[in-house]
């Protein structure tokens, strides 16, 4: 691969308060999988061994993939990921990375145009989803008190395509990021009520089965459904798929803060990492 592009624009969804760091994986084939994210996606290999990959863009870990060989196949009936977002900083980085992909022949599952964003769809070897996508300018959107205007349309990939120019796509740029989770729930008030209340995100737009949440007037930094998992409990610790995610706080103030909220609400809590009501693992670091 080549060298990384270095493109290092600073995305609005991580200067907010609160934003994801990196999430973490199980993976069944952790050769696999690696190669998929470093290949397909242009992460850097940061470090790897025969159990742990960490991979990210500029020398910043956005995804940990954990060896785990004997673990059953990740059930989309049940709490989970649904998918990982990567954020390119800009327009020109995505439809460089659409043609990149397309030249490799790479099956997407949909793109569409959010009006606060474009995304790309796929799922990794192992059914865990992605979002590759680029945000609209704050500016250009839309919204209605604390609620924002969101849709999903199509995306025009020719248009969207004649943005690459004709610098092709050499790896993750520096400045991508995962924007955001969305996350496979079994309740929607019990994740608003954890996420909002006791994590301190705020609700941004709720429409068909699916809750989204961010901080600092994102348009969502985590994004919830129920589509096929309501009534789910907590996950299955033997299944691949999502181990943990990062809340990554702005300050060491607002962490204290947010572990402070967690022990009032007495919800697990072991040094700086919690659960939310579905056994979902999520890490408060500065």
């Amino acid at each position: 691969m080549d060298a990384p592009n270095p493109s290092s624009a600073v995305t609005f969804a991580n200067k907010t308060p609160l934003r994801i760091g990196a999430v973490g994986l199980k993976a069944r084939d952790l050769s696999r999988l690696t190669d998929f994210y470093a290949q397909v996606i242009g992460l850097q290999v940061i470090d790897r061994d025969s159990k742990t990959a960490r991979l990210g863009a500029g020398g910043v870990t956005l995804l940990e993939l954990e060896a785990a060989p004997n673990a059953l196949p990740d059930d989309p009936r049940t709490a989970g990921l649904y998918h990982t977002a990567f954020l390119q900083p800009t327009r020109g980085d995505l439809a460089r990375w659409l043609l990149h992909v397309a030249r490799q022949r790479v099956p997407l599952s949909g793109a569409s145009d959010h009006l606060v964003s474009e995304a790309i769809y796929l799922d990794d070897p192992e059914g865990n989803g992605i979002e590759v996508y680029r945000d609209r300018l704050p500016p250009e959107w839309r919204w209605n008190g604390d609620r924002i205007q969101m849709a999903t349309d199509r995306l025009d990939l020719d248009n969207l395509a004649a943005e690459a120019g004709s610098t092709s796509y050499q790896g993750a740029p520096d400045g991508l990021r995962v924007g955001h989770i969305h996350l496979r729930v079994g309740d929607l008030a019990k994740t608003q009520s954890f996420y909002c209340d006791i994590i301190g995100l705020e609700p941004t737009a709720g429409r068909h089965g699916a809750l989204f949440m961010s901080s600092g007037r994102y348009h969502h930094h985590v994004g919830s459904n129920i589509w096929h998992s309501a009534g789910a409990g907590p996950r299955d610790e033997e299944r691949a798929g999502l181990s943990w995610f990062a809340i990554e706080t702005a300050s060491e103030a607002e962490r204290d803060a947010a572990i402070a909220r967690i022990k009032q609400a007495n919800a697990p809590l072991t040094g700086a990492e919690s659960r939310d009501p579905f056994g979902t693992r999520i890490r408060v670091i500065s």
